[in-house]
C-alpha cells in the first residue's frame, strides 16, 4: 500500500495514527478517561476485538449493508480495488487500494469509510482537555491503548508529557512487547501502567499471539523495578487460556511484582468479530461463546486468593 511508507510513525514526534478517541471511559484506569486508541501492533491475538488497531497505516473499511450499489467508487477507483459480483459491490480488493480516499469523498452512504488519522499532539490534546473537569471530580486522566502504544513511543511521549504538565492523570494500555528503549521512553510520564498478560505458557502465547511472551515477562519485570504502579490485565477467552493452571501461574507471577495490587479479569465477548467482516478478514473464534459466569467467579476466587483485588471487566 503507498501509504505504509510516507510516515514513519515510530519516530515521529508530534504525529500520530489515532484510529478512536473515546470519551467518558470507566474501565482503562481510575475516575472517567479519555482512551487514545493508537493504530498499530506487533501481536495478533485470535480474539483480538479491535482487529482495526493492528496493522500501522490506514485501512478502508466497507460496511455492506449500508451500500445503495450506485458504484460510484466504481467509476472514480484509479487502481480497480473494488471487487464486483451479480452486478453488486462486494468487497475491497486490498492488495490494490491505496488508500487515496477518491471512493469515500463519493460514496452518499458512508459504507465506505477509512480507519486511521493522522493527528498531532495538540489535536489530540484538545480533546482530552475537554474533559478536564472530569478528570478532577473522578481522578480520571487519558488512557492511551490501541493497538500497541509503543508501536509510536514518540508520540506517545510527548503527547503524555504534555498531559503531565496540565497535572492530567496518565495511563497506558501494552501487551509489553517492545523493546525496552521504546517503553522507557514512554514510562517517565506515566502515572499507571495497564499490563495485558495473555497466558504464562510460551508455546500457547506464541500460537495464539504469533511472539512469544519471554521480552513481555522481562519488560514487566523492569516496570515494577522502577515502581510505577501496574494494574495486570487478563483476557479470559475459553479453551485458549481460561484453565485453573495458568490463572493460578499469572497470579503467581503478579506476585514477584511489587507494584501490581490489582488483576483486571477480562471476559471474552464478540463484540469485535463483526469488524472482521468489514476489513476483509475472517474472524477465527466464530461460534465461541463467552464463559459461563459461574467459571469468571471462580476465577476470581482463585486469583484473590493470592492476595489481589480482582476486577471483573476492568
Amino acid at each position: 500500500m503507498a501509504f505504509k511508507n510516507i510516515i514513519n510513525f515510530s519516530s515521529e514526534k508530534n504525529i500520530g495514527l489515532i484510529f478512536n478517541i473515546q470519551r467518558y471511559s470507566l474501565h482503562d484506569g481510575p475516575g472517567i478517561r479519555t482512551v487514545v486508541f493508537v493504530k498499530g501492533c506487533p501481536l495478533r491475538c485470535i480474539w483480538c476485538d479491535n482487529p482495526e488497531g493492528q496493522r500501522a497505516y490506514p485501512e478502508i473499511v466497507y460496511f455492506k449493508e449500508r451500500c445503495i450499489q450506485c458504484k460510484a467508487c466504481l467509476k472514480i477507483c484509479p487502481e480497480n480495488a473494488l471487487m464486483i459480483k451479480d452486478d453488486e459491490v462486494k468487497e475491497v480488493i486490498r492488495s490494490k487500494c491505496t488508500i487515496c480516499g477518491k471512493c469515500l469523498d463519493v460514496c452518499p452512504s458512508n459504507a465506505l469509510q477509512r480507519i486511521g488519522d493522522c493527528m498531532t499532539v495538540n489535536e489530540v490534546l484538545g480533546k482530552v482537555e475537554k474533559d478536564s473537569m472530569f478528570y478532577q471530580h473522578s481522578g480520571g486522566g487519558i488512557t492511551i491503548s490501541g493497538g500497541e502504544p509503543t508501536t509510536q513511543p514518540e508520540f506517545v511521549a510527548e503527547l503524555l508529557k504534555r498531559c503531565k504538565e496540565k497535572h492530567i492523570h496518565t495511563a497506558i494500555e501494552t501487551s509489553g512487547y517492545t523493546k525496552w528503549e521504546n517503553m522507557e521512553k514512554i514510562l517517565g510520564y506515566v502515572d499507571l501502567v495497564l499490563y495485558d498478560l495473555k497466558t504464562m505458557d510460551p508455546k500457547k502465547h506464541k500460537k495464539f499471539t504469533g511472539v512469544s511472551n519471554e521480552l513481555i515477562l522481562e519488560n514487566a519485570m523492569k516496570i515494577s523495578i522502577l515502581q510505577i504502579p501496574m494494574v495486570i490485565r487478563i483476557p479470559f477467552i475459553p479453551t485458549y487460556n481460561d484453565n485453573e493452571e495458568n490463572i493460578r501461574a499469572t497470579a503467581l507471577f503478579a506476585r514477584k511484582l511489587n507494584v501490581v495490587k490489582e488483576i483486571d479479569l477480562l471476559p471474552y465477548h464478540r463484540f469485535g468479530e463483526s469488524k472482521y467482516g468489514i476489513l476483509g478478514r475472517k474472524y477465527k473464534l466464530r461460534g465461541l461463546q463467552p464463559p459461563p459466569q459461574e467459571q469468571v467467579y471462580t476465577a476470581k476466587k482463585i486469583i484473590e486468593s493470592y492476595g489481589f483485588k480482582v476486577n471483573i471487566g476492568g
